[in-house]
């Protein structure tokens, strides 16, 4: 089948093709370099990079250009709070983030621009929108973009007339980010201030440095052209980042700037939003740092879709790596009876085949079909476990064979393609009594018949008599606490 992603523009399922038939020109805002990236942002971009697997999978080449925003509010901000340059202090945080890109798997991207190497295509930019009557500038040597020139504001994000200009404050709005959904002029370049310090640039109009949303414009359209197929990002971009992007590019060039948008949710974390003052903002090396595989990361990262929010928990963490065992061990168990060695199975993961050759014989056509369908990684993950059990039963190493290539085709697509691999052994336990077992087996049990409130007693019982019980997807662990 056709790959289907959804359209934040049109709120529809469209067929991803490139424009130009050769290659998709896919660009992604990526992060600001001013901290770590959290698992928040984490999400998005193994998201993004499922997507791209996805696309090169169905034998479509991508360009993909993912950005370095490092030079805005929050960088400058904390460069001086370190006392440092604004380079100086990018730097670290920008190898930190590729390296945690390496880490979860990720395709490096085929550029990746820094706002900084690009300041004069974004002056450029602003030459032409101010030639053009779409932008004006200030006595402080800022410029902004003259939002009742652009017609179509707000058509991204559904923001009519009214609610647009209901909440329009006074004045144009200098912040690089703002939550109001309002229709205030945004800056295109920002006078030098005195906190500002030496980060300043020379422009026509006075020095100071470019607005967030028009690196994204300039950088992208130098690196892509003046129309982008697919555009991605987090769904707390569409407004007002995005919407802005879309007004001074297409004003600028009189043409469409994106053929299609793709947002990923937010991401919760133990059923609660992340912020500082919860202490929740995780990242990789704060749920590794006691041996857990990245990878198993990545997978509790795309076990959701990606247009819902996606609740992270530390049971969902370890339920992945007990899955990602068993999904190891079988794989395993099997590839001596498809007559396969592992290094070539691993080669197979590495390089995409023709999917309509591997697919129309191959057990996994569902699991196929159904992240072709926007991206239903879950599904498709859900295809191969419940495949699991015929792979070993089957027999015939013609059959294992041609699941297996197929299986390779799907793991390159997720990004699992290090599996198999040996996850992190959960910690033994002392062997419980079997008293203790069999109240535990009766709870699963109950559990499985839905009997719901016999579990919860069957627990209480359990943690009575000193036993915890811990569930995972296939099934349960006992470790000993206080008793009650």
């Amino acid at each position: 089948m056709p790959l289907l992603l959804h359209d934040t523009f049109t709120r529809q399922l469209k067929e991803i093709r490139p424009s130009d038939e050769r290659s998709l020109r896919f660009y992604c805002c990526g992060p600001t370099v001013y901290a770590p990236a959290h698992i928040g942002n984490l999400r998005t971009f193994v998201l993004q990079d499922v997507f791209r697997r996805t696309v090169e999978a169905t034998g479509i080449p991508v360009r993909h250009v993912r950005n370095l925003t490092d030079v805005d509010d929050k960088t400058i901000r904390a460069a001086n709070e370190h006392n440092l340059p604004l380079e100086d202090f990018t730097r670290p945080w920008i190898t930190r983030f590729q390296a945690d890109c390496q880490s979860l798997n990720m395709l490096p991207p085929s550029e990746e621009p820094a706002a900084t190497a690009h300041i004069p295509e974004q002056i450029k930019l602003i030459e032409t929108l101010l030639a053009k009557g779409h932008a004006y500038a200030t006595d402080d040597g800022s410029v902004y973009f003259k939002v009742t020139s652009f017609p179509t504001y707000g058509k991204l994000s559904r923001l009519d007339e009214r609610e647009l200009q209901s909440i329009a404050p006074e004045g144009p709005q200098d912040a690089d980010e703002y939550e109001k959904a309002d229709r205030s002029d945004f800056a295109l370049w920002k006078g030098r201030k005195a906190e500002d310090g030496e980060v300043y640039w020379n422009a026509p109009w006075g020095q100071g440095r470019p607005g967030w949303h028009l690196e994204c414009s300039a950088m992208s359209m130098a690196a892509l052209g003046q129309t982008l197929d697919v555009h991605g990002g987090g769904v707390d971009l569409v407004f007002p980042h995005h919407e802005n992007e879309i007004a001074q590019s297409e004003a600028c060039t009189g043409q469409i700037f994106v053929h299609h948008w793709f947002h990923c949710a937010h991401l919760m974390v133990e059923g609660e939003k992340m912020s500082k003052s919860l202490g929740n903002m995780y990242t990789l090396e704060d749920l590794t740092k006691d041996g857990l595989s990245p990878l198993v990361v990545r997978f509790v990262l795309l076990s959701g879709h990606y247009r819902q929010q996606l609740n992270f928990t530390f049971n969902a963490l370890h339920a992945a790596n007990e899955a990602m065992r068993k999904f190891s061990q079988t794989l395993l168990r099997i590839l001596p009876r498809a007559e396969i060695d592992l290094e070539t199975f691993r080669q197979w993961c590495s390089t995409p085949g023709d999917e309509n050759k591997l697919f129309a014989e191959s057990t996994l056509l569902n699991a196929w079909n159904l992240l072709c369908r926007d991206l239903n990684t879950s599904g498709a993950w859900g295809q191969l476990m419940k495949q699991r059990g015929q792979w070993e039963k089957e027999k015939d190493p013609k059959i294992l064979q041609r699941d297996l290539r197929a299986l390779a085709h799907l793991l390159y697509a997720l990004g699992l393609d290090q599996l198999p691999f040996t996850p992190k052994k959960e910690k033994t336990n002392p062997e419980a009594p079997a008293e203790i077992r069999a109240l535990a087996e009766d709870r699963w049990k109950a559990k499985a018949d839905r009997d719901f409130t016999t579990a919860d007693q069957l627990r209480e019982s359990l943690k009575q008599k000193g036993w915890l019980v811990k569930d995972s997807r296939d099934g349960y662990t006992l470790s000993p606490g206080q008793k009650s």
